[in-house]
């Protein structure tokens, strides 16, 4: 018997060493990780969307641009929504109940699209709407994961952040290939329906979260008020600081430069024909680069300084994006290399790069977050890099009005391609605004993860 418990206490030890990444596998954190994944699994709808606003709304690509520009508003409110969380408990709880109402809201969101919209307002209102649901949940767990962050050591930085984006990863693997080849049998309308389904998930999980009442009594006191003022005195702090804003401003900066993504939906499905099963087959292989760009910084680069990592991932990525322009002028024809084949390599590395530049900014978010304002400043931080996305699909939207780019009209495609890649360098002129090697691990002393749907 004694050696019978001994093994057993050794399966458990190397189950939480090599699945959770030394973390104990909590109740807590399952709830954790299934906000993560319902986040993933959402992707299930992705071209489902993309095909309802091309083919059932008839959409142009730069108002598709637009309209998912627009409905990544939530994201950049998300401090709001970190401020209600850590400020004004419902019922005295912080966390759970925003959970469950944020469920709730996003199954609504879904069940409209299904039934109700016929109208590119319709959309942008209910899309928004799940955005919004996601966007909230995703504060939620961010304040939680802080909080666990703030007491690891330098051996694990990174790891929960690792293991949270592992888990809305899986989330998408498993929907990926799903996604596309539901469309084959089912109508968008369907898929919305079934996708329904998932956030209810979140309202699930919210009764896992380990958290004690901060009053009894469920109104809101003087007490709650004074904690609000004592949050914003805090965050003003906070934010002032060079080593904060400064970071900030430079992922703003990286996201900021514009996209060609909507352009290209469209260039694959008229131009290319790609099926959906086959953009599925993209996005599952795109899941599994997420993977593989997470693992790759878990393993290799987590202490390699922020300024070595970016640097390299946007030179890299710039230089790999220009690889499309051979997509449009289809000149990989002529070389005997096949349009689906092409487009493939080119999706997975681009996206293990966006991946390996993205995780030290989540380190760096997490360490700089003070007590009693996590959730507040962590989404303050976020929400500066959704606004770069925002800006990036408005940006995109103007240029293809501007060269004539429509469902049909693709000569100028490469011309956007060129920009979009060009501009990607503009924030080299800036790295040193990231911290230096011998102060990215240090937490300033203060009083102190592309939107649920985008484009394919």
């Amino acid at each position: 018997m004694l050696v019978s418990s001994s093994a057993l206490s050794k399966v458990k030890n190397s189950v939480r060493e090599k699945v959770f990444l030394g973390y104990e596998p909590t109740p807590e954190l399952l709830g954790i990780l299934t906000v993560y994944f319902v986040q993933g699994i959402l992707g299930l709808a992705r071209l489902a969307v993309s095909f309802f606003l091309k083919d059932e709304l008839l959409l142009t690509p730069a108002q598709v641009a637009v309209l998912f520009g627009v409905v990544t508003l939530p994201w950049i409110l998300k401090p709001l929504f970190g401020f209600l969380s850590d400020g004004l408990p419902i019922f005295g709880y912080r966390r759970r109940p925003y959970l469950i109402l944020s469920g709730i809201l996003g199954a609504i969101s879904w069940v409209s699209l299904a039934t109700i919209v016929h109208t590119a307002i319709g959309a942008a209102i209910a899309i928004a709407l799940s955005s919004l649901s996601v966007a909230v949940s995703d504060v939620i767990v961010d304040s939680l994961v802080v909080q666990r962050v703030k007491g690891e050591s330098q051996a694990q930085a990174g790891s929960l952040q690792s293991l949270c984006w592992v888990a809305s990863a899986l989330g998408g693997l498993i929907t990926a290939y799903l996604s596309g080849i539901l469309l084959e049998y089912f109508t968008t309308r369907t898929i919305f329906w079934i996708t329904a389904s998932f956030p209810l998930l979140v309202s699930v999980a919210a009764w896992l979260i380990a958290e004690s009442p901060v009053s009894k009594d469920a109104s809101i006191d003087d007490s709650d008020f004074v904690s609000v003022r004592h949050q914003l005195q805090q965050l003003r702090a906070a934010v002032s600081q060079k080593a904060i804003w400064l970071p900030a401003a430079f992922i703003f900066l990286w996201q900021a430069t514009p996209t060609s993504e909507s352009a290209f939906f469209f260039f694959a499905t008229n131009e290319l024909h790609f099926e959906p099963e086959f953009l599925g087959r993209v996005h599952l292989v795109t899941s599994i680069a997420l993977l593989v760009g997470v693992w790759i910084f878990q393993r290799f680069l987590k202490t390699v300084p922020f300024r070595v990592i970016f640097a390299w991932t946007i030179a890299l990525s710039a230089v790999l994006g220009m690889t499309m322009l051979v997509l449009v002028t289809h000149t990989n024809r002529a070389l005997g290399i096949d349009d689906h084949w092409f487009s493939l390599g080119d999706s997975v590395i681009l996206t293990v790069m966006g991946r390996i530049a993205y995780m030290p900014f989540l380190v760096l978010a997490a360490r700089l977050c003070p007590p009693g304002v996590e959730a507040t400043l962590f989404a303050l931080l976020m929400s500066v890099s959704n606004l770069g996305g925002l800006i990036s699909h408005q940006f995109g939207a103007v240029l293809m009005y501007w060269l004539g780019i429509t469902e049909t009209n693709f000569n100028s495609l490469w011309v956007l391609v060129i920009i979009s890649n060009l501009t990607r360098l503009l924030p080299l002129l800036f790295i040193n605004w990231l911290p230096a090697a011998d102060s990215q691990t240090e937490t300033p002393t203060t009083p102190t993860s592309q939107p649920a749907l985008t484009p394919p």
